[in-house]
């Protein structure tokens, strides 16, 4: 039977039980299934199913879909807790990652995308939801930065096996797909029977919420959706397409983004607590200009391997500052209002997500530097959205132009 306590009574549980452990453990969960099913999709979809830029796009529109009906959590927790749906939906995604290598056609491809991608998707809605609500406002920067950090752990170790194994002994896909899916299940199941229910201190409305205060919000998460969209379909494609990069070079390449982000991720946290969420989005999307940009003359200027590995990593350490979008919300929302958010802005967050990558999969064919010059340009105009939040953030201050006058809900 299911225990319920608060969460200043779970201050007196054992550390590995309370809260924090947790979401530690989930964010060593998820990364172990999904940055598996990443590492080698490229690989796979190339090498065994065919795929071109047209296919992949194809992939990745309908990865996003559960993404775009994220919104569909708020009726789901009016009768299932945040907590047991964010593990029934982790594993969904392992379950559905180990099994991916059984179909390799498009059909067979894309159907397990679309399972293991509402496993992603409801276990991420959930998954954010509940590190605002448990994690205090002046601790939620650090920590954020730390769980970043942990979960590029468990994903290096998992990279680390894939290059170590997979030419040693001739591993074939669906032994890793297996693998690496099986252990986030395994996981998740332990995080469903030895962890307490635990009750937030803010009873969370169960209806779909829009508020006219949140509109700066919503349209960062709109436009992140967006740009990510090219990052994640198009950057690790260009590498395999583009430069020949076999699997455990294209593992490689995350093993040293892994790196990076579990030496720089705590440090960002802190940065994003030190400097404010303005500056720290407003430098996130300059970069990312430069970025997509520099990606742009890959093709453009014919620059070589070196240079476009690089911009990968960097690319890739810049969007760890997206962190700083949870807190700003978590400082500018009624505590009552993060979970019905939370679904929201994943669904805003994917609107775009649904149909850019099919349409900018088109565009691959034409032309590869105008799909990454397009992201360039929609990196800068996040960073004149960044500019309108202001420098402490507060409810009735989120934007540059509130006034401290609170506006309307809807």
């Amino acid at each position: 039977m299911a225990q319920y306590i608060s969460l200043e009574e779970a201050k007196a549980l054992p550390f590995w039980r309370r809260p924090v452990s947790l979401l530690f453990l989930l964010a060593l969960a998820m990364p172990i299934a999904f940055n598996t099913w990443a590492a080698l999709l490229n690989n796979f979809v190339v090498e065994v199913a065919g795929f071109d830029g047209a296919d992949i796009g194809l992939l990745h529109t309908v990865r996003e879909i559960p993404g775009f009906l994220a919104v569909g959590v708020i009726a789901i927790i009016v009768f299932v807790r945040e907590q047991v749906l964010g593990l029934v939906s982790l594993i969904l995604l392992g379950v559905a990652t180990a099994f991916t290598a059984w179909f390799p056609s498009l059909a067979g491809i894309l159907t397990l995308t679309m399972l293991s991608s509402i496993g992603f998707h409801y276990f991420e809605t959930v998954n954010q939801s509940l590190q605002l609500q448990w994690l205090k406002i002046e601790d939620a920067p650090r920590m954020l930065g730390w769980l970043l950090a942990a979960g590029s752990f468990a994903t290096l170790l998992a990279y680390l096996a894939i290059m170590a194994l997979w030419e040693t002994f001739n591993l074939s896909y669906n032994s890793v797909y297996m693998i690496g899916g099986g252990v986030t299940v395994m996981i998740a199941v332990f995080a469903m029977l030895a962890y307490p229910q635990f009750e937030s201190p803010t009873p969370q409305h169960k209806t779909m919420i829009l508020r006219k205060r949140y509109w700066l919000y919503y349209a960062l998460q709109f436009m992140g959706g967006a740009r990510r969209q090219i990052f994640m379909v198009f950057a690790g494609f260009m590498m395999v397409e583009r430069f020949g990069f076999e699997v455990h070079e294209i593992t490689t390449l995350y093993l040293i983004n892994l790196v990076v982000n579990i030496l720089f991720a705590p440090l960002l946290g802190r940065a994003v607590g030190y400097f404010g969420e303005r500056r720290t989005l407003g430098f996130e999307y300059i970069g990312l200009v430069l970025v997509f940009l520099s990606y742009g003359g890959v093709y453009f200027l014919g620059w070589g391997v070196i240079v476009a590995a690089t911009l990968y990593v960097l690319d890739h350490m810049f969007f760890a500052l997206a962190m700083a979008q949870k807190t700003y919300f978590q400082k500018i929302a009624d505590p009552a209002d993060i979970a019905p958010t939370a679904a929201v802005a994943f669904t805003i967050n994917h609107i775009a997500a649904v149909f850019l990558p099919v349409v900018l999969g088109l565009l691959w064919l034409v032309s590869p530097a105008a799909v990454f010059f397009l992201a360039a340009a929609m990196a800068a105009v996040s960073f004149g959205l960044a500019m309108l939040v202001p420098r402490h953030p507060t409810p009735g201050n989120e934007t540059v132009f509130s006034n401290g006058i609170p506006q309307v809900a809807v």
